[in-house]
């Protein structure tokens, strides 16, 4: 009987193993913030959008009411808006901060801007209620 020479064993080590595991840590580490930062950014652009689309619709309705409407459900229900959007900072339709007109406007209504009603700062340090 003559015995046949071992083969060696596939695999890996456990030194190779953990060296493997923390490249991939070290990746991770570098593409989680830069991640989260875009998802926070994409936010921003939203918010800047959909308060753009409100105002316009506000400057239109008093265009053509020559008043200020009275709720951002008005400009909804006068098809000025076809929804409310929502406000991705605090994910509600409901937190939408109505700014009344000024004292010497010569419209009359209930709104004349309108603001995100969450009391987070953005990333460059201002607060989201006052854009």
């Amino acid at each position: 009987m003559t015995t046949r020479p071992r083969k060696p064993r596939r695999g890996f080590t456990l030194i190779e193993l953990i060296v493997v595991l923390a490249i991939i840590a070290l990746l991770a580490s570098i593409v989680a913030p830069r991640y989260f930062n875009s998802v926070e950014r994409a936010r921003e652009a939203t918010l800047r959008s959909s308060l753009s689309t409100m105002r316009d619709a506000i400057d239109k309705f008093v265009g053509d009411q020559n008043r200020y409407p009275e709720s951002l459900d008005e400009l909804v229900e006068k098809h000025y808006l076809r929804s409310l959007p929502l406000d991705p900072i605090t994910e509600s339709r409901e937190t939408w901060l109505a700014v009344p007109p000024p004292e010497d406007s010569i419209y009359l209504g209930g709104m004349s801007d309108v603001h995100s009603g969450s009391q987070a700062k953005a990333l460059d340090g201002s607060a989201y209620q006052d854009w």
